[in-house]
């Protein structure tokens, strides 16, 4: 069986964002099609249980999907900002920490994000520079191009810039820390407020010799990106038909298609699949096809 999840578009400050499989509660996924229709994942996960999301899945986050999965259509600076851990987030705010991976699917020339910083700061000089706005001075700006990975863990100062186009994995998790916003009002004409005491407490300032996530491309094999606590996410480069055994994993599989078109089956299901879209496949599913059509199909393959 295959679900497809209602994509929910999002107009922002910098540009828009595409949500297409949500479990974060304001905004929840709701499928469409054949399968579940007008049903809520969540509700899905308590009508079904670990046969959705497996066992260790159904333990961990109960009847709460742990994932948000999104399109980042960038076209103006987000703010520089930082996540907090787990343990902060829920020792602070009774909210879940959030950990996050960006995959490039498309980047204009010149195109760029900043993660971590560029040269040691202490914590004083972290809130001296975001009084006088030169915060962005000693951030690491990376130039991107499509295929590009980078793992954003908790703690790590980020913004994407202008030109990018991110498909995003994350915690179902809105804990975010803003540092600085340009001085620009929010979609509702009024200053979006700043969180400087807070990222101040979570930042890590240590500087890194690189902050990209490398990896062994090859078409036509599961390429292993990032594994964290919180999800795992590989990398499917097709130019012909591939089966992906999936009986020994105790997890849903979200398909989310970075690039290309094709078709799913799994049992005797089978949908279409198209670049900014995602289907979600059971845990209690063995296996799934991919064929490819024109020039051929890549996704991103993602559990828990």
């Amino acid at each position: 069986m295959l679900y497809r999840p209602d994509p929910i578009l999002r107009p922002m400050v910098w540009g828009s964002e595409l949500w297409v499989l949500s479990g974060y509660p304001e905004r929840l996924s709701v499928m469409v099609g054949s399968s579940g229709s007008g049903v809520t994942i969540n509700q899905l996960i308590r009508e079904q249980g670990e046969r959705l999301v497996g066992r260790e899945c159904l333990r961990r986050f109960g009847d709460s999907f742990p994932l948000l999965i999104k399109f980042l259509d960038v076209h103006a600076p987000l703010s520089v900002q930082v996540h907090p851990s787990e343990e902060y987030a829920m020792s602070r705010q009774g909210l879940h920490g959030k950990t996050e991976m960006w995959y490039v699917a498309g980047a204009e020339p010149g195109a760029g994000l900043f993660a971590g910083f560029s040269q040691d700061l202490s914590p004083e000089e972290f809130e001296r520079r975001v009084a006088d706005g030169s915060i962005t001075e000693v951030i690491a700006r990376h130039d991107i191009a499509s295929g590009d990975v980078f793992f954003i863990p908790p703690g790590r100062v980020h913004a994407l810039l202008p030109g990018a186009y991110i498909a995003e994995i994350q915690q179902s998790s809105d804990s975010t820390y803003r540092i600085w916003d340009y001085n620009r009002p929010g979609l509702d004409g009024k200053p979006r407020p700043l969180h400087t005491s807070l990222a101040k407490e979570v930042l890590d300032y240590r500087v890194l010799q690189d902050y990209r996530t490398h990896y062994e491309q090859a078409k036509d094999a599961l390429v292993p990106l990032v594994s964290c606590d919180w999800f795992t996410t590989s990398l499917l480069d097709l130019t012909g038909p591939f089966s992906l055994d999936l009986s020994s994993l105790d997890s849903f599989v979200a398909i989310t298609c970075v690039g290309g078109d094709g078709r799913v089956e799994c049992g005797e299901d089978s949908a279409s699949i198209s670049a900014g879209s995602c289907l979600l496949v059971p845990a209690s599913e063995d296996g799934v096809s991919f064929e490819p059509a024109g020039e051929g199909l890549k996704v991103l393959i993602t559990n828990v």
